[in-house]
């Protein structure tokens, strides 16, 4: 095949799309921030799979929530006026900020942040955040401004987790394919398979934007997105998937290259529910035989760091364990013959479509079959691994990459994808929720974090590098990017 036809053929068709969605913004063309991604959404509902792409383009752009994490990590009040708790920690009362309306006129009531919160809590929602508002009891609206929410028990980190939580219109409906939120920006269009573009919306009740909108432009090779940067398509790349790429753009006259600190995990995540991997020695085995020092060398250089757990520095609760399970490719042998394996065994891992995962993918492969296990790689779309892996549990092992911030807590939930099942780390991560203090959730999650490291639950790679590059006319983009957020309001062109 040819690739580099191939990526002059996307480009082509990005660029047309940025023509036409640029025509339907009908504002001044400087104004309008234009951003190369790899990853557009699958739908614009964040309970119904539609992966990172949507918090990239409308987590604080489209929707607002009661609370917004920052991009460094901060948690402060957004859609929220005043939060009050009670002695006991088991009900906390919001009153809403006043004046702020929907996209579509309506004016924010109290109802409609129940809506939201049920939203998510439902039986048919698939936000990753769902197992943690699992302790509301109940949530009561006594006027249009105020919100009652009652807890089975204390949650620490309810103020961060409702920051996950969209306040949407409750009379909007079906959310797939349009929107109806507070934020500073409306949806203008969406064509799928090339570009989503945002306008600012003239009845916010913040402060103005510095731009008049957005264009999100997608790609499906990373050849491809940064060949629009350097032939100005777009203003700024919101994630550099390979640090071969940055040479390109090392003329600080016309680019500009930033690093911020990253939540974006590569990991190898098994089924821990089906043989051989529901068998500890299999997993340590794993662990032992990948040299991620060098795995991290071939895809990233000198950036990015090797991962001992699931747990990335910016989290209160890190450790370094990359000695737990380290570089031992005899050891990995005998473990796999303790384990009843000592010829190896044969699995698929199934395989995202886009970088770096095949390339991890074929690394794992000849690293593993130094001790006689072979991997069978299978490559499937975004949607499909939502479907298949996620969804459908119907997989042995897999790649992904977990862009969520203190997600650890995931492991503590053992109907996620994984199937991951220690109760004592399950009891762990509810009572590091139930804590009183910050210190005391930090204590209980690295306590529940070398539980999980030990049982090599997963096989965690690496942290993948934050790179941002843009032109040297644009200003103002967030770097660290937290649940692959990408805040525009902020974001301003000479």
């Amino acid at each position: 095949m040819n690739t580099k036809r191939l990526s002059v053929h996307i480009f082509g068709l990005a660029s047309a799309a940025l023509l036409s969605a640029g025509a339907a913004l009908a504002a001044d063309p400087a104004a309008v921030i234009r951003v190369g991604s790899l990853y557009e959404p699958q739908n614009l509902d964040n309970t119904a799979g539609a992966g990172q792409g949507i918090n990239e383009a409308f987590n604080d752009n489209v929707y607002e929530a009661l609370f917004r994490l920052n991009d460094d990590g901060s948690v402060t009040p957004a859609l929220a006026e005043k939060h009050e708790v009670s002695e006991d920690g088991l009900t906390h009362s919001f009153t809403l900020k006043p004046g702020v309306t929907f996209h579509s006129g309506e004016p924010l009531t109290a109802a409609d942040v129940k809506y939201s919160i049920e939203r998510v809590t439902a039986e048919t929602s698939k936000s990753s955040r769902k197992k943690s508002l699992s302790t509301i009891e109940s949530i009561d609206t006594p006027d249009d401004k105020t919100v009652v929410i009652k807890l089975k028990s204390k949650s620490i980190s309810l103020p961060y987790n409702l920051s996950y939580v969209w306040v949407v219109n409750d009379a909007a409906g079906d959310i797939t394919a349009k929107e109806d939120g507070t934020g500073p920006y409306k949806l203008a269009d969406w064509k799928r398979g090339s570009a989503l573009s945002l306008e600012a919306f003239d009845g916010y009740w913040g402060d103005k934007p510095a731009n008049s909108g957005a264009i999100f432009s997608y790609f499906t090779e990373a050849a491809a997105l940064n060949n629009a940067l350097l032939t100005d398509a777009v203003d700024v790349i919101t994630s550099v998937q390979s640090p071969d790429a940055l040479a390109q753009f090392e003329d600080a006259s016309a680019f500009k290259i930033s690093e911020g600190k990253s939540t974006t995990k590569q990991i190898m995540a098994y089924n821990d529910r089906v043989a051989p991997f529901d068998n500890v020695k299999v997993r340590k085995a794993l662990a032992r035989a990948v040299d991620k020092k060098k795995l991290l060398e071939a895809i990233w250089g000198d950036r990015g760091m090797v991962l001992g757990s699931f747990v990335p520095p910016t989290d209160a609760w890190y450790e370094d364990l990359t000695s737990v399970d380290a570089y031992d490719p005899e050891s990995a042998k005998a473990l796999l013959a303790e384990a009843g394996f000592p010829e190896g065994f044969t699995f698929t891992l199934e395989t995202p479509n886009y970088d770096p995962h095949p390339i991890t993918a074929e690394f794992l492969k000849a690293e593993l079959a130094k001790i006689g296990v072979t991997v069978n790689i299978h490559v499937i779309t975004a949607n499909e691994w939502y479907t298949k892996v996620y969804q459908a549990k119907d997989f042995q092992a897999t790649l992904q990459e977990h862009v969520n911030h203190r997600d650890v807590v995931f492991y503590g939930n053992p109907d996620f994808y994984w199937g991951y099942n220690n109760p004592k780390v399950t009891e762990l991560v509810a009572a590091a929720e139930a804590s009183d203090t910050e210190a005391q959730q930090a204590d209980k999650l690295r306590e529940a974090n070398r539980i999980i490291t030990e049982d090599a639950a997963s096989n965690w790679l690496f942290l993948y590098p934050q790179i941002v590059v843009s032109n040297t006319a644009t200003t103002g983009y967030p770097l660290n990017g937290l649940n692959a957020q990408f805040f525009l309001r902020g974001i301003a062109k000479e």
